[in-house]
């Protein structure tokens, strides 16, 4: 067997092939044979002078060819190969098996070398253990090993329409599709590279030898195969994820595959080098960045992908996606699809990734608040049914702190609370979006309007040329009698606030401390009439329901009784003078209460007595006041304590 280049000749002996291999050194392998060749195979640049015997004992085509272009006259004839599959390189490997040279099959030649041998017509009808058998046999083993099986369709890019043809790349995709579907350790085969180097609790394998004989098989995760298949193409690599889908391979496990593969192909989505798990190039290919518009599609096609069930896919993934859709203007179709996925899981977002810029042509706001708003929509839409407007009520302050979990609608409603913060300073920001964004949740998916009075403060404050009719419309958005004790203490010496507010504010905030003194002077009144047997005062504990002779009643201490209501009535001063303030620096008591209609009614209060002040004003710009306090109302006078 001989190999040299077109444009030299040799008679003596057979030059095999021009290789490079890692280090780029050239190499020449000589096989003497004594006899001159009498072919001249040429693939691409390559030529290889070969003797006709050889290769008409083992190929069909070639005899076929010899035949048609060689006559006995000529001492040498030339044939073409240029569509041999693999090239000159594999057209080495054929050459080197027809004269029986010992060459060495793996999984990165095999693919190659099973569609040239099927190319040159190398069956068993010229030869026993022919060309093709001899591959199909050895298919047998690379489908038993995952790497094996990973490394042979990758190389079917090279030859792609022979191995499809030959089924080559249905069976390498089903080899791993059943592989990736079942528990690795229950197997032999390898699951990485990089797990073969170290096991488990670190002990270093030395020459397949485990140095440490204590050390125990290392677990492998959900997510073993996830690093091996992302060097596949994505054309195989899709077909690999439909056929793990029809296996019932779960759906968190595909999505956490789609996952680590948008991550490494899409930089915008944080790509993240994984230099220390295994990192490794496709055969005969190097790694490099996709131009915007491969991206683009790629990022739409990992999108139809994504699982449909909810809460599979991460939201925080979504919203990367959804936010790299925009930046490589994705069709919008895609991004409606990513939108109602982010609205059907809303509450398991993070503020930070509803903060998307606003990257349209016309950019009026900082942050893209109509996506936000589709996002909410969907959100309101999925979960309508799962919404039970009777659970909805008021929730006084400290209930939060319980170990009960929150709903999904308080969630978003939190959610959005703060995000309606972040871009509240935003100049441009009309009125019409922020009242639109906070109108969507509902009054009782808020336990507490802490978050949305923040966010009103934080607008008002931003846009201070708003008209008081203007303010007062926003502060519609917030229920002033779900404030906290501190919001309350804020908003009513907040000087942004609209004046009726501030009034409404402070009506509820002293109907509140009323209402608790009240219910404290009621259990002493009880206290002094309960003697416990030992001598010990006792308080049954009030949960909403009369437990008569229930056991377990916690102990109360009859000083501590005093000294809380004492507390209370301090409070209730001290908002007495903060009102007071206020008023003066709003102009005199007459001219505060004409503006809105009311009169004065002035009433010393004595702190020691055990009827508390009462506190009478017009009814609240958006609430009714609740049942107790309907009475109060109906006459348009206010008693101040004083």
């Amino acid at each position: 067997m001989e190999y040299r280049s077109s444009t030299g000749s040799n008679v003596g002996h057979i030059r095999v092939a021009r290789l490079w291999n890692h280090t780029d050194t050239l190499l020449c392998r000589l096989c003497s044979t004594g006899l001159p060749s009498d072919v001249v195979v040429e693939v691409g640049e390559m030529s290889f002078h070969l003797h006709k015997f050889p290769l008409l004992s083992r190929s069909g085509l070639l005899e076929n060819l010899i035949g048609e272009n060689c006559s006995e006259d000529e001492k040498k004839c030339v044939l073409q190969l240029n569509d041999i599959p693999g090239g000159a390189k594999t057209f080495l490997l054929v050459a080197k098996f027809c004269y029986g040279v010992k060459m060495e099959l793996n999984a990165l030649n095999i693919v190659s070398l099973r569609c040239a041998a099927e190319f040159l017509q190398m069956n068993e009808d010229f030869g026993v253990g022919n060309l093709i058998n001899q591959t199909e046999n050895f298919f047998i083993d690379v489908f038993g090993n995952w790497l094996d099986s990973v490394n042979a369709l990758e190389t079917c890019e090279e030859v792609l329409p022979h191995a499809e043809e030959l089924q080559i790349v249905t069976r390498c995709i089903n080899s791993l599709a059943v592989k990736a579907c079942q528990d690795p350790s229950l197997f032999s085969w390898p699951v990485s590279e990089h797990n073969n180097l170290k096991g488990s609790g670190g002990a270093i394998l030395w020459n397949g030898i485990r140095t440490s004989t204590a050390a125990k098989t290392q677990p492998v995760g959900d997510d073993w195969w996830y690093e091996d298949v992302s060097f596949l193409r994505f054309p195989l690599y899709k077909r690999l994820i439909l056929a793990v889908s029809t296996r019932d391979m779960k759906p968190d496990r595909i999505a956490g595959s789609l996952v680590h593969y948008a991550k490494r192909y899409l930089p915008l989505m944080g790509r993240e080098s994984s230099h220390q798990s295994g990192n490794r190039a496709a055969p005969g290919s190097t790694f490099s960045i996709l131009s915007d518009s491969d991206q683009k599609n790629l990022l739409e096609e990992i999108v139809e992908l994504l699982p449909d069930e909810k809460g599979v896919t991460p939201t925080k993934f979504l919203l990367r996606l959804l936010r790299t859709s925009m930046v490589l203007h994705a069709s919008p179709s895609c991004r409606e699809i990513l939108e109602k996925r982010i609205g059907a899981q809303l509450d398991q977002a993070a503020l930070e990734d509803l903060l998307i810029p606003n990257m349209g042509y016309s950019v009026e706001t900082l942050y893209d608040i109509d996506c936000i708003q589709r996002i909410l929509d969907h959100f309101m839409l999925v979960d309508r049914d799962s919404i039970d407007p009777a659970a909805g009520c008021i929730v006084e302050e400290g209930q939060l702190m319980g170990g009960h979990s929150l709903t999904p609608m308080t969630m978003v409603a939190n959610l959005v609370d703060g995000y309606l913060a972040e871009v509240a300073p935003d100049v441009n920001l009309k009125l019409p979006k922020f009242q639109s964004l906070a109108a969507v949740i509902p009054d009782y998916a808020r336990p507490l309007d802490d978050g949305i009075y923040r966010a009103i403060d934080i607008y008002l404050k931003a846009h201070p040329w708003l008209t008081d009719s203007k303010k007062e419309q926003i502060c519609r958005l917030m229920n002033c009698q779900k404030l906290s004790l501190e919001a309350s203490t804020h908003a009513a010496q907040n000087e942004r606030l609209p004046l009726r507010v501030i009034v409404q504010v402070l009506f509820f905030e002293q109907l509140r401390l009323r209402t608790s003194v009240a219910g404290w002077f009621f259990v002493s009144d009880n206290l002094e009439n309960s003697q416990h047997p030992s001598g010990n005062l006792a308080l049954l504990r009030n949960d909403g329901v009369a437990q008569a002779g229930s056991e377990g009643d916690k102990i109360v201490v009859f000083d501590d009784m005093r000294e809380r209501v004492s507390e209370l009535e301090k409070e209730c001063l001290s908002l007495k003078q903060e009102l007071e303030k206020l008023v003066k620096t709003k102009g005199s008591w007459n001219i505060f209460f004409k503006k809105f209609g009311l009169k004065l009614k002035s009433r010393t209060c004595n702190a020691k007595t055990t009827k508390p002040c009462k506190l009478k004003a017009s009814p609240p710009l958006n609430k009714q006041p609740e049942n107790g306090a309907e009475d109060q109302n109906q006459n348009n006078n206010v008693e101040i304590c004083h």
